[in-house]
C-alpha cells in the first residue's frame, strides 16, 4: 500500500432509499474483481473512516463499497436519528441489492460496531444473502446499565428524536494516539443519539445473540478482548449461540481496543492477516 500504483480512487455518490432519505456512498471500484465487498460502519462515525481498509481489500483483489448510514457522515438529516426501528436494516438491504446489481456475483458484508449489528441482524431476518459475513467489535451487548435500557425504551415512544450526548470515550477506540486525535477532529463524526437509535441497538443486539444458532452463512467474529464501547461477553454468548452451525470462525484478540482495524501496530496487522487468511478460504 506504499506504492501510488496501488492507490485506488473514491467515488463518490448517492443513493435514494424508498422512504426518500438520500444517502452517500464511496466506491473503491476494482477493475477485475475477484469479489466485492460492502462496508457498515458504526455509531457516530462515516464511511469515509475505512478508506485505509478499503485500499487494504482492494490490493486483495476486491471491489469496496461504504455508504454512510441515516444520521451520519455525509448522509443529511438529523444526526444520531432513525424514523422507524427498522430504518437501518432496510437501507442495508437497498443499498446491498444496488451494489449487488452492478457486480458478478453478491457482495460479501462487513460490519464494525453498530454496522457489525445492523449486518448480522440484516442476515438474520433474510433481508440480505451475501455469501459471507464479517463482523468486527459488533454492538451485540453494550455497557449501558439495565435501567439506562429501560429509559431508552421508554423514551423512544414519548420522545424518540431527543438528541443525547452518545457518551462513547474517544481514548478507547485505539492504542494509536494518531487514530484518537483524528476521530476528535473529524469534521463529519458526531456524538449523538436518539432514545429510537440506542432501543434499536439494544433489542437488535439481545435478538440476535438469542437467534445466532440460525446463523447459516461462513462468519469471521473479530473481538476486542478490551472493548469499552461494546460489551465483548455478547460476542462470547453469540459465538456460543452458533457453534452447533459450525460456521462461525471467531478471532479474540483480549488486550486490544475497539476499533481492530485501527489499532496501532503490530497488532493492526495481526488482525487484517486473519482477516485475509479467512478470506483466502472462502476463494
Amino acid at each position: 500500500m506504499n506504492h501510488a500504483s496501488d492507490i485506488v480512487s473514491e467515488v463518490p455518490s448517492t443513493l435514494t432509499m424508498a422512504d426518500g432519505q438520500v444517502v452517500s456512498v464511496r466506491d473503491w471500484p476494482h477493475a477485475s474483481p475477484r469479489g466485492s465487498i460492502l462496508l457498515v460502519h458504526g455509531l457516530g462515525e462515516h464511511c469515509g473512516r475505512y478508506r485505509k481498509l478499503a485500499q487494504w481489500l482492494h490490493i486483495r483483489g476486491y471491489a469496496v463499497r461504504g455508504y454512510d448510514q441515516r444520521g451520519h457522515g455525509q448522509t443529511p438529516g438529523p444526526r444520531g436519528a432513525i424514523k422507524h426501528a427498522d430504518d437501518l436494516l432496510k437501507d442495508l438491504a437497498e443499498v446491498y441489492t444496488h451494489f449487488a446489481a452492478t457486480q458478478s456475483s453478491r457482495p460479501f458484508l462487513l460490519g464494525h460496531s453498530m454496522g457489525g449489528l445492523v449486518a448480522v441482524r440484516a442476515v438474520l431476518d433474510g433481508r440480505v444473502e451475501p455469501p459471507a459475513l464479517v463482523l468486527s467489535s459488533p454492538a451485540l451487548r453494550t455497557h449501558e446499565p439495565r435501567w439506562l435500557q429501560r429509559l431508552a425504551q421508554f423514551l423512544s415512544g414519548v420522545l424518540p428524536n431527543l438528541p443525547l450526548r452518545n457518551g462513547l470515550p474517544f481514548d478507547k477506540l485505539s492504542h494509536d494516539r494518531e487514530v484518537v486525535v483524528a476521530y476528535r477532529e473529524d469534521p463529519l463524526r458526531h456524538g449523538w443519539i436518539t432514545p429510537r437509535l440506542a432501543d434499536f441497538i439494544f433489542r437488535a443486539g439481545a435478538a440476535s445473540i438469542d437467534d445466532a444458532v440460525r446463523l447459516e452463512l461462513p462468519t469471521l467474529l473479530l473481538v476486542a478482548g478490551s472493548d469499552a464501547l461494546v460489551d465483548p461477553s455478547g460476542s462470547r454468548d453469540f459465538a456460543a449461540g452458533a457453534w452447533a452451525k459450525r460456521q462461525l470462525t471467531t478471532r479474540f484478540f483480549d488486550t486490544l481496543y475497539h476499533e481492530l482495524f485501527n489499532e496501532a501496530e503490530p497488532a493492526r496487522s495481526q488482525v487484517l492477516r486473519q482477516l485475509g487468511d479467512w478470506l483466502q478460504k472462502l476463494h
